[in-house]
């Protein structure tokens, strides 16, 4: 089976590196921005609350909800207006935030593990999240980057392992996916015809009511062993 495969693609956030410190401090970093440019949206608003007002916002607009960067900019342009500021601050907030959102700390094996892998296969990634590999420096890495926000849907939905080998110019049973959700990410790759792989870092049980995926590792590195690479 793994013979067949002719290019990978991994998930970003928490396959190559733990997201939660990430969001915690580019949460942290748009807030105290906020604190000093506009002091009457943070007098009144908490970082709980702003999140739940994009929780609200993709629930009036469900065509938008795969969309977090639109909906943390739209959010924060209705906070804008809302305590006598111009909209157009929105997009500085969201650049304060985007930047922090690009500080991450890979997995200790993700960069040797990719460096091996990209010498025999195409890589590629394909993100439901707005972190930019360029920013953060593994755009080289990749022939294909692929986020929700650009191709008009979240995973699970097919069309994004669709697009996904449409950019790779592979049939889907070509791609190994990689990624550490079970249903987003190894589920919805296999319903699309893609091989796939379970990172699972944290030695979580396969949830019993799914059907296996077509590989487990615990890491990038091994990953990469048990592809030849």
């Amino acid at each position: 089976m793994l013979e067949a495969v002719r290019a990978v693609a991994f998930d970003l956030d928490n396959t190559l590196w733990d997201v939660a410190p990430v969001l915690r401090r580019a949460e942290a970093r748009l807030f105290a921005w906020l604190e000093e440019r506009c002091p009457r949206i943070t007098a009144r608003m908490s970082v709980e609350d702003m999140r739940r007002a994009r929780e609200a916002l993709a629930v009036r607009e469900p065509h938008q909800a795969h969309d977090f960067t639109y909906l943390r900019i739209a959010a924060l342009e209705s906070h804008a207006r809302e305590h006598g500021y111009a909209p157009a601050i929105a997009r500085e907030a969201f650049e304060v935030f985007l930047s922090a959102r690009c500080e991450v700390e890979l997995f200790a094996d993700v960069a040797p593990a990719l460096r091996r892998l990209r010498a025999r296969y195409p890589l590629a990634s394909l993100s439901n999240g707005n972190a930019d590999l360029g920013r953060i420096g593994l755009r080289h890495m990749f022939s294909v980057c692929l986020h929700a926000r650009d191709l008009g849907a979240a995973k699970p939905a097919a069309r994004c392992f669709e697009a996904l080998a449409q950019a790779l110019e592979l049939p889907p049973q070509q791609i190994l996916y990689v990624g550490d959700e079970p249903e987003l990410d190894v589920v919805a790759a296999h319903a699309a015809g893609l091989r796939s792989a379970w990172i699972n870092r944290r030695g979580a049980p396969w949830p019993a009511h799914l059907a296996a995926p077509d590989l487990t590792v615990v890491d990038c590195l091994q990953l990469a062993t048990a592809l030849g690479a």
